[in-house]
């Protein structure tokens, strides 16, 4: 599947990104490919101001380095401008109930994103608001990210089909937006984890569906060789995310055979590349040695966060 030449099958109809579910396989390819033509223009130093004089207002209850500065330098690059809100910043849950929030941003600003630990709560702003909503994480789902680390993929493998990719650890937020987009996308993934933590049971079985309608397959397994054996890329996250610290010391307990190290990636393909949504806990989900390596593209992934935000941006906000 060639996203640069991808002819798509209809205009872009979606209203808001609340999560990579609703969206199809000609939405997410839309994506890449505005993606892609907006990565380069800006390595070529070519003005793409797609957005001139538009304001996104950025709600945040969970603090980020990524998310914040993506979206905002996002924003800007294409002429509009990004206001940071803080959850003291305003009064959303201190008086104020969402749907009033809501109603009020969509009066001042032409877009909001919110990163936040309720996935009702964004969903809510979309009820309730007149405005484009974009998902910049919840307790659920990070279909951000996901974008992000399937667009990395595609530029390491050249496609999706016929592709493997293994995630090990935490069947959290991230785990569930790679089941979804992988299982729209054609690729093959691999969940590594323990009992206790296997993703949502309704999100692998939707993901399943999917896989199934594409040809692909959705593996859960305690065996994380099993998982990683045959993969294009290896993918794993902290095993505790933020607001978990409390669980932390439980949590390792249940990992520790989960680490991402020579030893475990030697089963995937020579040329597997490791990935990491970021921040990353070195000597704990993933061996110094393997982040700081070749085959590491971390960051390439938290630069692809600004461009495929900034096609989703351009894409429910034009």
């Amino acid at each position: 599947m060639d996203v640069i030449n991808y002819t798509p099958e209809h205009a872009f109809s979606k209203r808001h990104l609340l999560s990579l579910k609703d969206y199809s396989q000609d939405d997410i390819l839309q994506i890449f490919k505005l993606a892609i033509e907006l990565k380069s223009k800006q390595k070529a130093g070519i003005p793409h101001r797609l957005l001139p004089g538009k304001t996104l207002g950025m709600i945040f209850t969970k603090s980020s380095t990524r998310t914040r500065v993506s979206f905002e330098a996002g924003i800007y690059q294409l002429g509009g401008i990004g206001l940071f809100l803080s959850a003291n910043d305003i009064q959303l849950r201190r008086g104020e109930t969402i749907g009033d929030t809501a109603q009020t941003l969509s009066r001042l600003v032409d877009g909001i994103m919110i990163r936040t630990y309720d996935q009702q709560d964004v969903a809510d702003f979309a009820k309730y608001g007149r405005v484009p909503v974009i998902n910049g994480l919840t307790d659920l789902v990070h279909p951000c990210q996901a974008l992000a680390d399937l667009m990395t993929f595609y530029e390491y493998k050249g496609g999706f089909s016929k592709k493997k990719l293994a995630y090990i650890g935490d069947g959290n937020n991230v785990c569930h937006s790679l089941l979804t987009i992988c299982s729209k996308l054609g690729v093959d993934i691999a969940v590594g984890c323990p009992k206790e933590y296997e993703p949502d049971s309704k999100i692998v079985a939707q993901a399943k569906r999917e896989a199934g309608a594409q040809g692909s397959a959705v593996e859960i397994t305690k065996d994380p060789l099993l998982a990683v054996s045959g993969a294009d890329a290896v993918y794993t996250d902290v095993w505790a995310s933020m607001g978990q610290e409390t669980e932390a010391e439980t949590k390792y307990a249940h990992f520790r055979a989960y680490q991402i190290n020579a030893s475990l990636i030697k089963h995937a393909k020579p040329d597997a590349v490791f990935m990491h949504c970021l921040p990353a806990h070195r000597g704990e989900e993933v061996s110094k040695d393997i982040i700081d390596g070749k085959m590491s593209v971390v960051f390439d992934e938290a630069e692809n966060r600004l461009h495929v935000q900034k096609a989703v941006m351009t894409l429910l906000m034009k």
